[in-house]
This record gives C-alpha cells, structure tokens and sequence, in this order.
C-alpha cells in the first residue's frame, strides 16, 4: 500500500493519556488537525510495516487515508493528532509522497 505522505508519531505514554496497549501492525485511528472543538477527524492507518508501536515510542511511517480529503487536510496542517476516546499521539508530517 502507498502511502500519501510520510509522517514522525508519538504515541503518547499512558501517564499522558495515550493507549495502555501496543498498537499492533494493521492498526488504525481517526486523525484530527487541531485538538479544540468542533472536532473533525479523518481516518487514517499508519503504516507500521510489521513491528507493533508502543506506548511512549516514536517512529517515522507512512500514512494512508481513507479520504484524499483528510490526507490534504493533515498535510496542510503539519501536525495532527491521533484519537482513540482520547488524543493518544500525535504526528508532524516530514515527507509529501506523489
């Protein structure tokens, strides 16, 4: 699956709210650009390869959305946010991909 930008996460660690779980390959959440009200997500799928993301890490992966609309509005934003009940990370984006 192509990505349509490359992006550095942090998952928050638990202490600050994020997953107390890891997030396992295949994993996916809605995205927001801002963390104020109204809250409007898009979902989104980081491509974790096949290594899960812990609480507290960071890494660089891909992103693939499920509209090219939200994948526009996180590349406009530069950073975004992740949700799961709650934000549980968030993401700079680092590369546009073509």
């Amino acid at each position: 699956m192509q990505p349509q930008f490359v992006a550095d996460v942090t998952l928050y660690a638990p202490e600050r709210g994020g997953r107390n779980s890891v997030a396992y390959p295949g994993w996916g959440c809605p995205c927001m650009v801002t963390r104020t009200e109204p809250l409007v997500g898009y979902d989104a799928w980081p491509l974790l390869g096949d290594r899960p993301l812990e609480p507290g890490a960071k890494r660089r992966v891909g992103f693939v959305f499920l509209s090219e609309e939200g994948a526009e509005a996180m590349r406009q934003a530069g950073t975004f946010y992740l949700w799961e009940g709650g934000f549980i990370g968030e993401a700079k984006v680092v590369a546009k991909v073509d």
